[in-house]
């Protein structure tokens, strides 16, 4: 039903999956750039569509709303929400025969602008599986946004500017919707803002925000990218990373910052296991994380194999 060439395709609609190099037709599952490529033909879900040509230009996209099947290829496609960003999808692909479920970057928990994820059965999993290691059991969601909002307010308090850090897309959108609905007024780096015009004409709504122009405001936070580092001009500022590599206490240290809040955008380890139990697949294939996960999948008695290395191909169906 698929195969590997240098990427996952679809092989009956000669499809690429989530393919970081042009292809005549693709599937892009949210438009984070390791996932999106200038594809002659992309399919996508209507929000990812506005920010993928946000990012790349006018491209030639058919959308694919949730939850509304399509025919294509000879196989029926289906998307359901992924939990991830804005517009994230997974993939259902059926022929008639089995059915194959390709999860790209998703979460099982709650989102504050993306739509819960959805698992339909399928017979074929891919799922991603970036922190598949038992470390990376992510603490209750309401702990960490607690841990965050006293962060924001302890500095305020201290007379300094907090500088929160998240990707442009996604991470900085969610941080600025939490922030704002706790009554806290968010200034934007430039990446963060122009990505935040997209959401918002897509109907998802952040808050009090306004783009970041070189000066401070006190009682402002300051949502900015990691690669933004030091911020010139605005005085002392805390630096704080929101991401779910901070369940490594060593993180704030990587990511030179003052803190690391374990807030993510991903599923930890136990919603990638309660994930597969969910879906029920006959065999699992996993990407983007440890051979470990694979392992733990093994002993738990499923048919689970790493996909993405060359000596893979012949296991595939």
């Amino acid at each position: 039903m698929f195969h590997w060439e240098n990427g996952l395709k679809l092989t009956k609609a000669d499809l690429a999956i989530d393919v970081r190099r042009r292809q005549p037709r693709a599937f892009i599952s949210h438009a984070h750039s390791d996932h999106i490529a200038r594809h002659e033909y992309a399919l996508c879900t209507p929000e990812t569509a506005a920010l993928y040509q946000h990012r790349l230009g006018k491209r030639r996209t058919l959308e694919m709303p949730y939850r509304q099947p399509i025919e294509w290829g000879g196989l029926r496609l289906t998307t359901f929400p992924a939990g991830h960003c804005l517009g994230s999808a997974m993939l259902l692909a059926t022929d008639g025969e089995q059915s194959l479920l390709y999860t790209g970057d998703f979460k099982l928990g709650e989102s504050a602008t993306a739509v819960r994820a959805e698992l339909p059965h399928a017979d074929i999993l891919v799922i991603e599986s970036t922190y598949g290691h038992p470390d990376y059991r992510l603490p209750p969601r309401k702990e960490a946004l607690d841990q965050l909002f006293s962060l924001v307010r302890e500095t305020f308090d201290a007379g300094a500017v907090p500088v929160v850090q998240a990707y442009a897309l996604g991470k900085g959108q969610e941080v600025t919707r939490l922030l704002t609905d706790q009554g806290i007024p968010v200034l934007q780096h430039r990446d963060v803002y122009a990505v935040s015009k997209v959401y918002e004409a897509c109907g998802m709504k952040l808050g009090n925000f306004k783009k970041f122009t070189g000066r401070a405001v006190p009682g402002w936070a300051i949502v900015a990218p990691p690669g933004a580092g030091y911020l010139e001009g605005i005085g002392r500022q805390v630096r704080i990373a929101v991401t779910g590599w901070a369940v490594d206490r060593r993180t704030k240290y990587r990511f030179r910052v003052d803190h690391a809040v374990p807030l993510s955008d991903h599923a930890d380890y136990d919603e990638l296991l309660e994930a597969v139990e969910r879906v029920s697949p006959r065999v699992v294939y996993c990407t983007h994380g440890p051979e470990s996960f694979v392992d733990r999948l093994r002993e738990a008695g499923h048919d689970a194999h790493p996909l993405g290395r060359a000596s893979q191909k012949s296991l595939l169906r």
